[in-house]
């Protein structure tokens, strides 16, 4: 697939190559990459193992990355990409962000930011879900898979 085909559906695959990163250190598979353009200025995946540091998510890792990049706190002509659903944590970044739309794959229903509306992002952030989902989610399973036999 190039991006020419679906620009959306490539940078979600950038996204999976993340977290297909994070499975391999043995970190929960989740991976992010923010598109600004049509370039992508950030790649994470969650280090949180590695860095002994819970807020090591993908997310916070990648806007600390395209804010350096871009030399600017604010990312509101940028997209994020991420594997899962983004959590509290990283929603309330995203809205200190402001960045212009998140486009996520799996659902998180225990731990996502959905299950408390979207109050924390920027008002002006579209946010859209399900990108690739079966992918998003079957990386997910078969890492807990492994973890919890």
């Amino acid at each position: 697939m190039t991006i020419f085909d679906n620009p959306d559906e490539y940078y979600m695959q950038q996204a999976l190559r993340e977290a297909k990163a994070a499975f391999d250190e043995d970190e929960i598979p989740v991976g992010a990459v923010i598109v600004s353009g049509d370039r992508i200025i950030a790649r994470a995946h969650n280090n949180t193992q590695r860095l002994h540091d819970v807020t090591a998510h993908a997310e916070m890792l990648a806007f600390t990355a395209a804010t350096n990049y871009l030399d600017a706190k604010y990312l509101t002509d940028c997209t994020l990409y991420v594997t899962l659903e983004p959590c509290v944590m990283c929603a309330g970044a995203a809205g200190w962000t402001q960045i212009g739309r998140i486009v996520y794959g799996a659902a998180d229903p225990k731990r996502g930011f959905e299950r408390l509306g979207r109050t924390m992002l920027h008002p002006k952030t579209v946010v859209e879900s399900g990108l690739l989902q079966e992918e998003c989610e079957t990386i997910l399973k078969n890492f807990f898979q492994l973890h919890r036999k």
